[in-house]
């Protein structure tokens, strides 16, 4: 089965990258927040928001399933 990277639509802060990242990978979602930020402050602190938007535009929402 492939697998795919969506946006979550159940754990969401503030677009749901972080929680469709870790669902993808099969982690908590709080640690990924943790990671991501973290790695923002070491990289320079802007560059990982200006990730976080790209990965808002560019990742697909996750599909409504009934």
């Amino acid at each position: 089965m492939e697998r795919k990277l969506y946006k979550s639509n159940s754990n969401i802060k503030l677009d749901g990258v972080c929680a469709g990242i870790a669902d993808y990978f099969k982690m908590d979602a709080t640690l990924v927040r943790l990671l991501w930020v973290i790695g923002s402050i070491f990289t320079g602190g802007f560059s990982g928001l200006i990730a976080y938007f790209i990965c808002a535009i560019i990742i697909p929402r996750q599909p409504d399933v009934y």
